[in-house]
């Protein structure tokens, strides 16, 4: 079976990165070319709000009761800490009629980020054979692809807002997978939240400026603000939607 087409969402906070991210979720399910396998791989994300999915466990939490049943001795009977492990963290496989989701969440104590980051890897590569597209919602940091989670990267999509400091976030983000020798197939930058769908002059300077591929422009978006602040999933708008509308464009255009 071919590997997955891997899709890896980088980005600094609040530039609406997870929104855009849960809309490309949307419109590869929408085209029905096979399964999707979503990753929340940033610890602060709430990639299954904007998706409108209810999160029961989280590799985190299952981690922290690893060790609270370790600690404890409630491991049960019969049962080895590896095989626990295994059934444990089978079960932080969400699935939706359209895509399945594993969510990495936050950890506590010392050293837990590690240890999570492993069994992320070693999920991702587990179920990795099942699907057409990998999407991996990643915190600005990029570690979890750093660390070799996903099995390659065919598309980096950076994601800014339309502000000079968003440009100049995304453009040390780029630096970045540069020097981590990352090389994904494709790697690119959509601008989010521009007014009526147009950039400014300057910010096309600074864009030019870091040598940054622009992919595409999605406009700012008042429907996705009402779905924020009513607490609804925005994925869930529909396709005339003016943000959807140029995300389909700029997807389209990658061959995705």
């Amino acid at each position: 079976m071919a590997l997955p087409h891997t899709i890896a969402v980088a980005g600094k906070g609040g530039v609406g990165k997870t929104t855009t991210c849960g809309m490309i979720i949307d419109y590869l399910c929408k085209k029905k070319n096979g399964p999707v396998l979503v990753v929340d791989a940033d610890a602060n994300s709430n990639l299954n709000e904007v998706l409108g999915v209810e999160v029961e466990t989280s590799l985190g939490q299952i981690r922290e009761e690893m060790a609270q049943a370790e600690l404890k001795g409630t491991i049960p009977k019969g049962m080895t800490k590896a095989d626990y492990a295994e059934f444990k963290f089978n079960s932080a496989l969400i699935e939706d009629d359209d895509f399945d989701m594993l969510v990495m969440g936050r950890t506590q104590g010392k050293g837990c980020y590690c240890y999570v980051n492993g069994v992320l890897k070693s999920q991702v590569d587990k179920y990795a054979k099942n699907y057409s597209y990998i999407v991996m919602d990643n915190e600005a940091g990029l570690e979890h692809v750093a660390r070799g989670t996903l099995p390659h990267v065919d598309t980096m999509l950076l994601i800014s807002d339309c502000s000079r400091r968003g440009i100049q976030a995304v453009a040390r983000i780029a630096e970045m997978i540069r020097e981590m020798e990352l090389t994904p197939g494709q790697m690119g930058l959509i601008v989010n939240r521009a007014p009526e769908g147009v950039l400014d002059e300057g910010i096309r300077q600074e864009i030019e400026k870091h040598g940054l591929k622009l992919f595409g422009v999605l406009p700012q978006d008042d429907a996705v603000y009402r779905c924020d602040c009513a607490g609804e999933p925005s994925a869930r708008l529909p396709e005339s939607d003016p943000m959807k509308t140029a995300l389909k464009g700029v997807m389209q255009q990658l061959g995705l």
